[in-house]
């Protein structure tokens, strides 16, 4: 009798666990498919492609491709327009990147001429970047497109004479794009209510959380380096992406979506390539890609993912002035999920590493004397 009652117990055991598994996939399937609603005004996705493809039509129109593309990396800092507060404080933080993304974009490009500098300058890039947009609490995109301006500068070929020009341009997309905020942040303000702009104060872990963000995306960067990948700069911003998810489900779901979009990307990117497109044709898939990421990206990641894949490899590539996309459409392809499936890999280490006790610890001890150099870590500590 013993027998049979042990074997029904362990068949209950067994379908109670298949039962849960079941309802677990089933429940984070829906988590990875979800598509939200979308936060942000309808006409903002619309104004961010006319800012951001701008400066591309216009280096069609004389001819100049490259640095058409490289103004309209400047001209990205129209993504970090907030949405709350007065006149005043969106166009001054709209300034504030863009001095930070001719700032970081000149540093990669400096550091391209010395090649020991290359990785401690892009690890002072990720770090500044990181920690000034958690202390202004900037919402996503924040630094991203900052720190990807310097990553980039970090390894395109840009011959040392042309410099100067190269950071000219993107001081002339970022100038646009101040525009475009000035009036659109005026017909928002005259067309909606404005909400309080949020307080500014330090937090505690703002510089420890930081600093393993910094030196997870610096190492996917360095590996990249190391095992000589084509675009190294790839893998850090991949790393950068997924790390920056607080919560663990948050960054799995990130990186499941950043792999699936980049391997459909991959098919959209070849197969656009093939096309063999003309300055003007460019300069319209620009802007009908960012349209795209733009209207997806805070509905379902995964699916702007698989417009953001061919868009940096038309701004890598056409964006430099060594004229190769025709030549090599496959390696560019493979390379991109190489460096992808890298800093997936090392974005999501660090990841636990952000949530590891035995880390954070040490690291809540440096940063409480680092602090207290500067004032009572007890006062910043109650205020946060």
């Amino acid at each position: 009798m013993a027998a049979p009652r042990q074997l029904a117990k362990l068949k209950q055991g067994i379908e109670y666990l298949f039962r849960h598994i079941k309802c677990l996939i089933r429940g984070e399937l829906a988590h990875l498919l979800a598509v939200s609603q979308s936060r942000r005004p309808w006409h903002m996705p619309i104004i961010a492609a006319i800012a951001i493809s701008f400066p591309v039509f216009v280096g069609a129109y004389f001819g100049a491709l490259p640095a058409g593309i490289k103004a309209s990396l400047g001209a990205m800092v129209i993504l970090n327009l907030p949405f709350v507060g007065s006149l005043p404080y969106r166009l001054v933080t709209v300034m504030g990147w863009s001095f930070a993304m001719t700032l970081c974009f000149a540093l990669g490009l400096i550091a391209q001429q010395v090649p020991l500098l290359k990785i401690p300058v892009f690890a002072l890039i990720a770090f500044g970047v990181v920690v000034f947009g958690r202390y202004y609490r900037q919402p996503p995109p924040a630094g991203l497109f900052i720190m990807m301006a310097g990553a980039i500068a970090l390894f395109i070929p840009v011959p040392s004479e042309q410099v100067l020009s190269a950071i000219g341009l993107i001081m002339l997309g970022s100038g646009f794009s101040m525009f475009m905020a000035l009036f659109y942040t005026l017909f928002l303000l005259a067309t909606r209510p404005s909400k309080p702009a949020p307080s500014y104060y330090y937090v505690p872990d703002t510089l420890s959380e930081s600093f393993i963000v910094a030196s997870f995306v610096s190492l996917s960067l360095s590996i990249a380096v190391v095992i000589k990948m084509p675009y190294p700069y790839w893998a850090a911003v991949s790393c950068f992406i997924i790390i920056q998810g607080m919560q663990m489900r948050t960054i799995w779901v990130k990186q499941l979506h950043r792999l699936l979009g980049t391997l459909l990307g991959m098919g959209v990117a070849g197969w656009m390539l093939s096309w063999s497109l003309s300055n003007w044709e460019v300069a319209i898939a620009i802007f009908l890609m960012m349209l795209c990421i733009e209207s997806l990206v805070d509905r379902h990641y995964g699916l702007a993912v698989i417009f953001v894949t061919p868009l940096t490899i038309f701004i890598a590539e056409y964006g430099s002035s060594v004229v190769q996309v025709q030549s090599s459409v496959q390696e560019v392809i493979h390379a991109r999920m190489l460096d992808t499936a890298l800093g997936c890999v090392v974005g999501l280490s660090g990841g636990l590493a952000m949530h590891s006790i035995k880390l954070r610890i040490p690291l809540r001890r440096a940063e409480k004397r680092l602090l207290a150099v500067f004032g009572d870590y007890e006062k910043v500590k109650k205020k946060g």
